[in-house]
């Protein structure tokens, strides 16, 4: 699919692209094409026209049926092991918890408010608070998000900036994309460091981390959009460092691929390009998928309560 993307970039045909997490079944489409099966919301961009009349519902109910915290703490143990024989220094653990709400997945998307928002029909619905890369007048950007907590929890800001476990995660996935991004870009540079944002849920307000990363494309990056997109891949915050192995004990100890989960998705109006990691994210079969990344410094209650904590709809 690279191909086709380096000649739509070229062409600077605007279009849509979605591609999984293990880069077997990406797709793509011109951004007027109104026969594709997805829809987005980025930040105000649309594909598509109309969707009000889905948007009367005002109360929802969400239930949730984790996995319980003796098979979390299997898998868990697993890739503490990994980290122990040095084979990873941060592993992203991800869980699938079947959920009941009585919104449909198309009704979902309709209703969030997220900074981005993507719906595939028969798929998936997903309301991600997280950029993958920006491309603005030939400058690449990164925010790789790491580190959450309960922003209710008094002085929850201050607490969450100085957790040392918190601090040596972070600091690994902006390591991680750095380098990435040097693999496409010039001059590549933290410009912000570990800034502290909050998201509105359903149940409360959860407060995270993120940073930005910034580098300079070469003047016909263009023509090479779609070789960019997939050098990056898979994101480095979702995945771990190094990437490769830490994908390897993913696949082994998740045991199954993760589909467009934690994959990515995006636009290119023929000039810059926007996209997001597809995290807080709900299949078809009504399995929400979510998980955070384990160092050796983590503790096993408060990764399963992250776990949990962000099976959620923004929907207010």
């Amino acid at each position: 699919m690279h191909e086709v993307l380096n000649k739509w970039g070229r062409e600077k045909t605007p279009f849509i692209f979605l591609i999984d997490f293990e880069c077997k079944k990406p797709l793509c489409w011109k951004l007027d094409d109104p026969s594709a099966p997805i829809k987005i919301n980025f930040q105000g961009l649309k594909n598509y026209m109309g969707g009000s009349a889905l948007n009367s519902r005002s109360i929802f109910n969400l239930i949730k049926h984790p996995i319980s915290i003796e098979a979390y703490r299997s898998k868990f143990d697993e890739v503490m092991a990994n980290l122990s024989y040095g084979n990873s220094f941060l592993i992203n653990l991800t869980t699938k918890t079947p959920i009941e709400i009585d919104l449909g997945l198309e009704e979902i998307f309709h209703r969030v408010q997220s900074k981005y928002s993507c719906w595939l029909k028969d798929e998936f619905v997903c309301f991600s608070p997280e950029t993958f890369i920006s491309i603005k007048n030939g400058s690449i950007y990164s925010y790789p998000m790491k580190g959450t907590i309960d922003a209710t929890i008094p002085n929850a800001r201050e607490i969450l900036l100085n957790d040392q476990k918190e601090i040596a995660e972070h600091a690994t996935i902006v390591d991680l994309i750095r380098n990435d991004l040097s693999l496409v870009a010039n001059n590549v540079s933290v410009s912000k460091f570990r800034f502290y944002e909050e998201i509105k849920t359903q149940t409360g307000v959860i407060g995270q981390i993120s940073s930005e990363i910034t580098g300079t494309l070469p003047a016909n990056y263009q023509e090479q959009i779609g070789d960019i997109l997939f050098k990056l891949l898979p994101a480095g915050s979702i995945s771990g460092a190094p990437k490769q192995k830490t994908v390897e004990i993913i696949q082994k100890v998740e045991q199954g691929e993760r589909g467009y989960y934690t994959g990515v998705a995006g636009y290119f109006d023929g000039e810059n390009l926007d996209s997001c990691v597809l995290i807080r994210y709900i299949e078809a079969n009504n399995i929400y998928r979510s998980g955070g990344g384990i160092t050796f410094q983590s503790n096993l209650a408060d990764e399963y309560k992250e776990m949990i904590d962000k099976v959620y709809v923004p929907i207010f």
